[in-house]
């Protein structure tokens, strides 16, 4: 199949799944073709992904390659949560975002970046640090929604949309799953990355490994926090925001600076 009429059709298929749950949503109806159409989307972005994988023989790395890898596995990790908990209504932010890096990477090619000079202790850096920040990303998501159905169930009545959504409690619970789980990728990508890379404070790398160690801290502390002290509701939506946005700032911030802004490689 063409590569590019394959990434069009995962497009169709992210947003048709996106207008889906929306008219479920009004309609109070069930999101099952929704997520049906989001397999089939979530299957043609790997699809897509594997393909150019397989013609250049290696993955890569560049800013808008990097964003739609973690979005499609941001995706996948979703919908398997979904068959544990109802968190199809998540997708309504995710589908779209991951249709958008799809389509920058299809329309921004780069091939620069590539895994061709890493061995597979790199290799094992970089990809626990992408699985740990989609799923921090799902759990910072997550933190928006709780924090948004929190302060609306303290008003009478509630709006329509956060009365669709699952019981505070279900929701509080998926998200000490997913940072918990993120916590301990995150602890292997920086664990790797003391091992197995030189110089892990050198200049074009410091900032990077400064924030994660510090985003690391933070979500060590909210775990600790809600086990000694029960720590929830608003203070595990502060803590979890201010370690996703300084994963964010480590992950893509001076990516999109080098790549995008000022167009070095």
């Amino acid at each position: 199949m063409n590569l590019n009429l394959l990434a069009l059709l995962t497009l169709g298929a992210y947003l048709g799944s996106s207008a889906c749950l929306v008219r479920n949503f009004y309609q109070k109806s069930h999101c099952r073709s929704a997520m049906y159409t989001a397999w089939l989307a979530v299957c043609g972005h790997i699809a897509y992904i594997s393909i150019i994988f397989l013609q250049i023989n290696r993955f890569n790395f560049s800013f808008f390659s990097t964003a739609s890898m973690v979005s499609a596995l941001v995706v996948l990790l979703l919908l398997f949560a979904n068959f544990r908990k109802p968190v199809e209504k998540l997708g309504i932010a995710i589908f779209p975002l991951a249709a958008l890096m799809l389509g920058l990477d299809m329309f921004f090619p780069d091939k620069h970046h590539s895994l061709q000079e890493y061995n597979w202790q790199m290799s094992t850096h970089i990809f626990s640090s992408i699985i740990a920040f989609s799923l921090l990303n799902i759990a910072a998501l997550q933190a928006i929604l709780l924090a948004i159905q929190e302060k609306q169930l303290r008003k009478h009545p509630p709006k329509k949309f956060i009365l669709s959504l699952p019981a505070l409690q279900t929701m509080e619970s998926l998200l000490f799953q997913m940072i918990t789980l993120g916590l301990l990728f995150l602890s292997v990508s920086l664990v790797t990355g003391v091992v197995f890379i030189d110089d892990l404070f050198a200049q074009h790398l410091v900032h990077k490994t400064v924030l994660s160690i510090i985003a690391w801290l933070i979500f060590s502390a909210l775990l600790i926090g809600r086990l000694r002290y029960g720590w929830r509701g608003q203070t595990a939506v502060n803590f979890t925001l201010a370690g996703f946005v300084l994963l964010l700032l480590a992950y893509f911030g001076s990516k999109l600076v080098l790549e995008v802004i000022l167009n070095r490689v």
